[in-house]
């Protein structure tokens, strides 16, 4: 970070200060030093990197000091956030977070190599809690509707599956912080993951936030056969030919970088050394070419501005927030179901009992019938009627056991990972739990019911962060219509040194005869005349390399500068307008949506709330009915006592009242199921049962968890989700 500052810093005072080429030879030199000192601190050479993948495990086993299943630092929370109904709920950032963060890379600090390994994951526990075990006594599992929720949510394969979606969207929050896009995740509603504009569409940078820093390193040599008269006396024999032999080293090195505003930033300092044997066509030989290249870019138009560079990363952070929503609905559903399929099974073993008590009374009456009909008090026809009647009710009971082995399956899906496991298959659920008139929970109007659910209820909140994602989208398509117009900068200093002679004096000397068109000496006073010719006198030679290069390059011996604006203009410009349209008939179709959603949560609050007040009520009236029954059975009794009634009366009668019982017991299963479905209509669920979703703030765990990473048997992190009830709109 430092680096990129003094980087970021000189190329600044470069642009703006630069007055008099001592300011830019300092400037040079300043920028120099800084990219060096990048180099050397991200590890420059190649080899390095070549090597590393070999040398280490893709997945190192964890040091006592940093286990692999260590819980990073926990995300901070978001401020409060605005619902979809106007109300202001406490952020939802914080669920699903407990056990991983995978937003966050490896350092690289101090192992160099740790971003370029692979992440440890570890593999999906499909093996039913301890806890379950121990509950589990004579082949019996005795436990109540909280041990049945909680276990639900321990074990159920629903929630495992759908906690690896918080985390998916965590890693889709890290690539695009990487400058790329985020990841689609299943949820409630269809989600926006990534933006579909057309940003910059025709520029030729890599658009990375994560610096790219590369290095290549080349050696070559080069036999070249002669085929031109101005270097036929140069160059040494092979294969009969005369040829030039020419050696050559590159090493180049770069670091480029986009920046969330757009800007493109790249430096690039490359150095060539050659040598040949040929000396007639270079000054230097050998040869060292150094150059320092800096480049910069800005869009000013199409993708101008850090809100259109940071679209895909807020885009994900509310994928994220949709995840989590999600999570959420999937814990409310899995207790919504573990409630009822309890009840369900409380009712099927008491309906089961309810018949067996049916069958011994129509079993005493056949006994009774046969009797009287053996001393000829009663018609053959009475004893087949009570015959059919035992039959009749031996068939109900079948049936009930057969409801109460589908039921007791259910519940054991819900409440157990693997429900064929050996200490599983063959287990007698008990529910020990019997259903009871529950407190009053309704809201005080259907109109705070409804603000209630708005506010709660998460394929609401899942909508309303996809609506923020839409008009991200809208936003970042509108910025793509506009024409490329980018602004960008170059500067590059230059240095050129080698081995060289070292001249003496220069003499004259008769050099070859003037001759005529024949080629006969032309003679002046009897002589011949001779063109003047010049010979250099070779004192030594001079050694530079390396070092004198790069001095030029820090002096700014031989600067380049250039400026550029560049303007791109797609005539119809079609596919942008396309894009446009589609953001913007999504984000309508989604406010329609957000409606619908709207609707069918109000018409789920009033059916569940009918449900709730109707169940009410019958259960009223069958209690009532079964007390008047009650009272009907003992005054029957009381007449057999006295001889005024019949064997046959009192067993009537006693079977009305199992009846009334089982109505009874069937009205109060039904109203607590009902009372499970209307706190589930207003998004109360895990308030209700005591359940939050995992934050896992603290390393204490004081007893087994319900979903991986929890605490003291609950999930935590939103606390404050439901303290305050949203105004509506």
């Amino acid at each position: 970070m430092i680096i990129m500052k003094t980087l970021r810093g000189t190329l600044k005072r470069s642009i703006f200060g630069m007055d008099t080429r001592k300011n830019a030879a300092r400037w040079a030199r300043s920028l120099f030093a800084a990219f060096l000192a990048c180099l050397m601190a991200g590890g420059t050479l190649s080899p390095v990197f070549a090597q590393s993948p070999q040398n280490s495990q893709a997945n190192p086993a964890p040091t006592p000091a940093q286990s692999s299943d260590q819980t990073p630092p926990a995300t901070p929370a978001p401020p409060p956030t605005t619902t979809a109904s106007g109300a202001t709920i406490a952020p939802v950032a914080s669920l699903g977070r407990a056990k991983y963060d995978f937003s966050r890379a490896p350092s690289y600090f101090p192992n160099i190599i740790r971003p370029y390994e692979s992440q440890h994951v570890a593999p999906p526990d499909l093996v039913n809690s301890p806890r379950l075990d121990q509950l589990v006594h004579d082949n019996k599992l005795e436990i109540n509707l909280q041990d049945a929720i909680e276990l639900a949510l321990e074990n159920s394969i629903d929630i495992a599956v759908q906690r690896y979606n918080p985390w998916i969207a965590d890693a889709g929050l890290l690539n695009a912080k990487s400058g790329q896009t985020s990841f689609g995740t299943p949820a409630s509603v269809s989600v926006i993951s990534s933006s579909s504009a057309p940003i910059n569409a025709f520029s030729l940078n890599i658009v990375s936030f994560d610096p790219i820093l590369q290095s290549t390193n080349s050696v070559g040599e080069f036999t070249t056969p002669i085929n031109n008269p101005l270097i036929s006396g140069t160059g040494t024999t092979s294969n009969g030919l005369l040829a030039i032999i020419s050696h050559s080293n590159e090493f180049n090195d770069s670091y480029s970088q986009t920046f969330e505003t757009g800007t493109n930033f790249t430096v690039a300092w490359d150095n060539t050394r050659n040598r040949s044997s040929s000396f007639s066509a270079n000054f230097f030989n050998p040869s060292v070419s150094s150059n320092l290249q800096v480049s910069i870019s800005q869009p000013l138009l199409n993708g101008f501005g850090r809100s259109v560079g940071t679209r895909n990363i807020r885009i994900a952070q509310n994928v994220q927030l949709i995840a989590n929503w999600a999570f959420a609905q999937q814990a409310i559903t899995t207790i919504t179901n573990t409630i009822t399929a309890y009840w369900e099974l409380v009712y099927a073993r008491e309906n089961v009992k309810v018949n067996q008590q049916n069958v011994a009374a129509s079993q005493k009456l056949y006994e009774d019938d046969k009797k009287q009909l053996e001393i000829g008090s009663i018609a053959p026809l009475d004893v087949t009627r009570s015959e059919s009647e035992l039959e009749t009710n031996t068939g109900n009971l079948i049936l009930a056991q057969t409801v109460q082995l589908t039921d007791e399956q259910t519940l054991k899906n819900f409440i157990s990972k693997d429900p064929l496991a050996p200490n599983m298959i063959n287990v007698e659920i008990i529910p020990t739990d019997l259903p009871k008139q529950p407190e009053m929970v309704e809201a005080a109007s259907f109109e705070d019911a409804i603000k209630e659910a708005f506010a709660k209820r998460p394929e609401l909140q899942e909508e309303f962060y996809n609506l923020k994602n839409a008009d991200i989208d809208v936003k970042a398509t509108k910025n793509g219509l506009l024409p490329t117009l980018t602004a960008s900068g170059f500067y590059e200093s230059q240095g050129l040194a080698g081995n060289s002679p070292i001249l003496g004096a220069t003499t004259t000397v008769a050099g070859a005869p003037i001759v005529d068109a024949n080629g006969v000496p032309i003679l002046f006073n009897g002589a011949e005349i001779f063109e003047p010719a010049t010979t250099t006198a070779v004192l030594g030679q001079k050694n530079q390399g390396f070092g004198t290069a790069q001095s030029q390059v820090f002096h700014n011996n031989f600067p380049e500068y250039a400026g550029q604006l560049t303007l791109t203009l797609p005539l119809r410009n079609r596919s942008a307008q396309a894009l446009h349209a589609r953001s913007l008939l999504v984000q309508r179709q989604m406010e329609t949506q957000m409606q619908q959603l709207r609707n069918a949560a109000l018409l789920d609050v009033r059916n569940s709330y009918i449900a709730l007040t109707q169940d009410r009520a019958q259960v009223a009236a069958a209690s009532k009915a079964r007390q008047l029954q009650q009272e009907t059975f003992d005054a029957e009794q009381k007449k057999y006592q006295l001889g005024a009634s019949t064997v046959y009366n009192v067993i009537l009668t006693q079977r009305d009242l199992i009846t009334a019982q089982a109505t009874e017991l069937r009205a109060l299963a039904n109203l607590v199921e009902a009372k499970a479905n209307y706190e589930r209509a207003l998004g109360r669920t895990l308030e209700v049962n005591h359940v939050t979703i995992a934050d896992a703030k603290s390393g204490e765990i004081n007893r087994d968890t319900l979903i991986p990473g929890t605490l003291h048997g609950k999930v935590v992190g939103v606390e404050d989700l439901f303290k305050s009830l949203p105004t509506g709109r």
